[in-house]
């Protein structure tokens, strides 16, 4: 066998290793942000619990949940499109 040509395959099976444990990797940051995201919610619920006892007849909108919650939408619909 060519020494050369088993140096390549190593080299792509290398590769492709490479690739799929930065694709996994992927996930544990998408998770920490989660985490961030979750604590960010809980804060924002309080500012708008707060902001609607100071101003009982408000109608104003403190943080934007329908857009918030348009974007989760698309996030499930991109990872149940694999099931």
């Amino acid at each position: 066998m060519d020494m050369y040509k088993y140096k390549l395959i190593e080299q792509e099976e290398s590769k492709a290793k490479n690739f799929q444990e930065e694709r996994i990797r992927a996930f544990d940051v998408l998770e920490n942000k989660l985490d961030e995201l979750k604590k960010l919610l809980r804060q924002s619920k309080i500012e708008t619990i707060k902001y609607y006892r100071n101003n009982p007849q408000s109608f104003g909108v403190v943080v934007g949940t329908d857009l918030i919650t348009d974007y989760f939408k698309d996030i499930e619909t991109l990872l149940k499109s694999k099931e």
